[in-house]
């Protein structure tokens, strides 16, 4: 009686296992709308007539509604259930793809590919991230980590079929048959996924971690939700002031071409940039679960600063370029493993896809700061130092909040 027992426990404690490989196979299967979406581009632009500005509206659309659109994506999810919501989000990623090979003017690509894939990406995202840290209570870190990488990581299978099949058959042909894959695909999975119940035998979560669920208008009201806000919005303008205009610097400061093992160094460097930038979030995550989210925070961001700087300085020599890009985007892409892991520690996990759709809003404010500033400076200045300054001080700034102002208010939060 005692081993079937066991085996019962066991084989219940096992479940949430299937469930972080269930939620990475769905986030996979919606990481290509964003990631291979550069491949589209100009034949959109000759069978629509259109300017690349034009065209890239859509991806604009993509991200606004995939980001500040979260907290109402996250409240469907909590509200009707992950499963139903996840598959749907899936379904609608891969409808975008498939309605937008029809695509016949601008507009309908817009309402197509941008607002399908948008809204459909975003639920899938912060449902998978909020469904991971409820089954996860002990390692939020590598959970979250795991599935944000699987984001990250899911265009690397589809890059070249895609590719191929666009050179084969033509680029509607390739948003057809991959638009079904990838939606099928996704839903399948998500249709397997659920809640955590009271009979699943999951470890206690850290001392630090709430056991309380805060509801998200309690959450909006307290100083530590706004400090995380701001850390995350900082950390995401640098972030992706850098991943916008990389081609763009690296050119001017003279290593774009230069060849680096055989490859000229910027794509060999972006190739690299892609692997650790998906590598950082399970890789923090994990460690953050054993010393702590906010020294964890403090030794990326502040690393992250100290690559920039020395990438900066060493800008003539392509071989260190490429090296400290591959450590600047290691220090940065653990935003996302992170910062949801932290949240739900200190708001509960009641309601943590809601409360971590409105942290996630700081990514839609990072995308719309980083590129357009980071230019306006290059512009106004004639010069990419200044851009590299603002990102300097923004890591330091926030790796020295973690340490010095998010722990002890937590701490303090935590009391209370």
């Amino acid at each position: 009686m005692a081993t079937t027992t066991g085996v019962s426990a066991q084989s219940r404690a096992s479940t949430r296992w299937v469930q972080l490989v269930l939620g990475l196979i769905a986030m996979m299967s919606i990481s290509s709308p964003q990631y291979v979406w550069t491949l589209f581009t100009k034949p959109l632009q000759e069978a629509l007539g259109a300017t690349l500005p034009a065209i890239q509206v859509t991806f604009t659309i993509v991200i606004v509604l995939q980001t500040w659109f979260s907290p109402v994506q996250g409240y469907l999810v909590d509200r009707f259930g992950a499963r139903t919501l996840i598959a749907a989000g899936c379904l609608l990623s891969g409808l975008g793809w498939i309605t937008s090979a029809y695509a016949t003017s601008l507009i309908s690509l817009y309402l197509t590919y941008g607002l399908f894939c948008g809204i459909g990406t975003g639920i899938v995202y912060v449902g998978i991230i909020g469904l991971m840290v409820r089954w996860f209570p002990d390692r939020r870190g590598l959970a979250t980590g795991v599935v944000a990488a699987g984001y990250g990581f899911g265009a690397i299978l589809t890059t070249f079929p895609i590719d191929t099949m666009m050179r084969q058959a033509g680029y509607q042909h390739t948003l057809i048959v991959f638009g079904i894959i990838l939606g099928v695909i996704g839903a399948l999975a998500a249709l397997a996924i659920r809640m955590p119940t009271s009979e699943d035998v999951l470890p206690p979560p850290p001392a630090m971690a709430s056991a309380v669920g805060v509801a998200p208008r309690e959450m909006l009201r307290s100083k530590v939700f706004w400090l995380m806000f701001f850390m995350m919005t900082m950390m995401s303008t640098g972030g992706l002031m850098i991943i916008s205009q990389f081609a763009a610097f690296s050119r001017d400061f003279g290593v774009a071409n230069v060849m680096v093992f055989g490859l000229a160094a910027l794509p060999l460097a972006l190739t690299i940039d892609r692997l650790t930038n998906g590598l950082t979030r399970p890789f923090f995550g994990f460690v953050s679960d054993k010393i702590g989210r906010e020294n964890t925070m403090g030794i990326a961001f502040l690393m992250e600063a100290a690559a920039v700087t020395l990438m900066v300085l060493l800008r003539d020599n392509a071989l260190v370029f490429v090296i400290l890009s591959g450590v600047v985007f290691f220090g940065w892409g653990e935003i996302f493993s992170l910062f949801p892991s932290t949240l739900t520690d200190t708001f509960g996990s009641k309601y943590a896809t809601t409360n971590y759709g409105w942290l996630y809003v700081a990514q839609g404010v990072g995308s719309i700061l980083g590129g357009p500033l980071a230019a306006l400076l290059r512009e106004q200045t004639g010069s990419w130092l200044p851009v590299f300054a603002i990102i300097i001080a923004m890591d330091a700034l926030t790796g020295i909040l973690a340490l010095a102002v998010l722990k002890p208010m937590r701490r303090a939060y935590a009391a209370r």
